[in-house]
């Protein structure tokens, strides 16, 4: 990806599904970072690096405006009512300033839905924390990008050093407020929609003069992507796990750390990725949860994101992702095998010719009603240590949205450890200690491999 990202003014498909989709509050697409820090930020030079950084990332300070009459994505405009104050928070940690009580603070705020008036984002400065350190809440929401373009908008506000010595210039413009009236609104809706149906036309075109041009090898694609379609969007009726059934409205956030090297040294052992060794530690610990509650299982329903950002769509803030689901047995209880078999499914996966289909796919799978127990999702970090206005951040955690999941567990590099958010309801894992320790033992398991 390059420096700069691409905002465009509305909503693609998978955007504005996880935008509609929250008319279930089961559905809330809320992703939450937690950074730990090693000092509280400098209140003074991190409310000025938010405000360049809102002046810089225009999704800071838009908010969402729905399409009137034409079913358009909504689109995004600059709110004229935008206020600093409103989205970055400072509070005192309450005591005993532990990691836990850090954690404790988090949950009620990821389950709080935004102010849909607002700019889609709040970030809450937590100082007080034990032994002098802070921490960074991060609150955002799913439909302004996805987990690799959070990270990319991250980067406008860090630095590289503790006191960073260039100047960065003068404070970019505002941009002017935005007030589109209804009928301006319908107007460019109109539009859009016409521009999208002659793209439909076109392609459609093109796709019939290949097939005159090759009748049987058209055939033959055509029938591969509508079995693709088939595997991908039949839905799931029936839940896997018989012990997280539970639903609610309510979170639990835990963390767990794990060294990169010897994450790395495992995946190789396999032929696999760090992300292929990172589900297989997830799984190894699924399985043992079931097997303590006396309720064991051979396989489990997972939804995994497919990066499907191309040349084009690399640097385009929005969501560029296919939300595969796929059923993955637990074992083998050979750690190696199980990562081969990881690396395989998820390669099968991949290669669907369906996800080539992206926002009609994506929307079709969002629309689909959920059975899955757990979402895995792993995010690369940076290589080095990052700093946010003058305070080292220690630790990086990520939570990303239940969406009607049991667990949601994530995973982001940073310098040389793995920092892993687990996100539970406890309604479907009422013992979230009980299943951090499995989760812990398929860790283990994964670092003595490597």
């Amino acid at each position: 990806m390059t420096d700069e990202m691409r905002f465009d003014r509305r909503m693609n498909d998978a955007d504005a599904l996880m935008w509609a989709i929250e008319k279930d509050p089961l559905l809330r697409s809320t992703i939450t970072a937690i950074a730990v820090l090693d000092r509280a930020p400098d209140r003074e030079r991190f409310t000025e690096r938010m405000e360049r950084a809102s002046l810089l990332i225009p999704r800071l300070r838009q908010r969402v405006v729905a399409s009137p009459l034409v079913p358009a994505p909504p689109r995004w405009v600059v709110d004229p009512n935008f206020d600093l104050r409103y989205h970055l928070r400072w509070v005192q940690a309450p005591a005993p300033g532990s990691l836990r009580t850090l954690l404790d603070l988090a949950e009620p705020m990821a389950m709080q839905g935004f102010d849909r008036a607002r700019p889609l984002w709040e970030f809450t400065v937590v100082e007080g924390l034990a032994d002098g350190k802070a921490a960074l809440i991060q609150k955002l929401h799913h439909s302004i990008t996805d987990g690799v373009g959070a990270i990319k908008i991250a980067m406008h506000m860090l630095d590289l050093e503790r006191e960073p010595a260039e100047d960065p210039g003068p404070m970019p413009l505002a941009p002017e407020p935005e007030h589109p009236s209804p009928l301006a609104l319908a107007r460019d809706a109109i539009r859009h929609e016409r521009r999208r149906q002659l793209g439909i036309v076109r392609r459609l075109g093109a796709d019939a003069i290949e097939a005159v041009a090759h009748p049987i090898g058209s055939a033959r694609n055509a029938a591969e992507l509508v079995g693709s379609a088939r595997r991908v969007l039949a839905p799931a009726t029936q839940a896997l796990s018989p012990i997280m059934q539970g639903r609610s409205l309510s979170v639990r956030f835990d963390v767990l750390t794990a060294p990169l090297s010897d994450t790395k040294a495992a995946a190789r052992t396999a032929g696999s990725r760090l992300n292929d060794a990172f589900v297989a530690a997830v799984l190894g610990g699924l399985r043992r949860y079931h097997e303590i509650h006396g309720a064991p299982v051979d396989a489990l329903r997972t939804a995994m994101p497919i990066n499907i950002r191309t040349e084009t769509t690399q640097d385009v803030a929005g969501n560029q992702f296919v939300p595969a689901r796929f059923v993955v047995p637990l074992g083998p209880d050979d750690l190696v095998a199980r990562m081969a078999a990881v690396r395989d499914l998820v390669a099968r996966q991949r290669s669907e010719p369906a996800l080539a289909s992206t926002d009609s796919i994506a929307g079709a799978l969002n629309r689909l009603p959920t059975t899955v127990t757990t979402q895995l999702f792993g995010v690369p970090g940076t290589p080095v240590p990052v700093y946010v206005a003058g305070g080292q951040i220690e630790a990086n955690f990520p939570f990303g949205p239940l969406s009607g999941a049991a667990t949601n567990v994530v995973l982001l590099s940073y310098v040389d450890e793995l920092h892993i958010g687990v996100n539970t309801d406890p309604a479907a894992i009422p013992d979230a200690e009980v299943f951090l320790g499995c989760l812990e033992e398929g860790f283990d398991e994964v670092r003595k491999a490597g």
